[in-house]
């Protein structure tokens, strides 16, 4: 549970993990005892995109965000925008972070990712153009689908349904506590 919440934004009472009943029976939240604001501490939507280069033979292309530490790639991700359908939020960030031009987006799936509080929602999203990368983004490579390397965690598992999709069994890396 987030522990970032500590005083009501409504009344700035100290917040207090209260036990009370909600729809499926009792729940402990962070709540304001004066005004009984509730923080739910819902998980996050974030959107990924397994990216497919059409202009490059198919190639999938997998980023490394400039604040990972390591040398990690993975998928495309960013957050939705209000207003905006899931659909289009990651043709936006696949253009936002690779100016790449959107052909087609099909759904994935969905996967959990509790240690973020996160929830992905992944697509395979066919693109084409010049890639230019956002500062958001140190790096990319291109990869064959058949030569991937999927990790165990969040978007990787979206990363393995995909090329099970295309009659690929997934290789996975050898994960490093310190990654997970």
């Amino acid at each position: 549970m987030s522990h970032e919440h500590r005083f009501c934004p409504n009344c700035a009472t100290s917040l207090a993990w209260i036990v009370q009943a909600e729809d499926g029976g009792e729940k402990q939240r962070l709540r304001c005892p004066a005004c009984t604001w509730t923080h739910w501490n819902n998980p996050t939507p974030v959107l990924a995109a397994v990216l497919e280069c059409v202009d490059r033979d198919g190639l999938l292309l997998l980023a490394r965000n400039a604040a990972w530490p390591g040398k990690s790639f993975g998928l495309v991700t960013g957050f939705m925008e209000a207003g905006e359908s899931p659909q289009e939020g990651i043709a936006r960030e696949v253009a936002e972070e690779t100016s790449l031009q959107t052909l087609g987006v099909s759904l994935i799936g969905a996967y959990d990712f509790q240690r973020m509080n996160q929830l992905i929602i992944a697509y395979h999203v066919r693109a084409q153009g010049e890639i230019v990368l956002s500062p958001e983004l140190a790096e990319y490579r291109l990869f064959a689908p058949t030569q991937v390397k999927c990790w165990p965690a969040g978007t990787g598992q979206a990363l393995a349904d995909w090329l099970r999709t295309r009659s690929i069994e997934p290789q996975w890396i050898e994960w490093v506590k310190a990654q997970a």
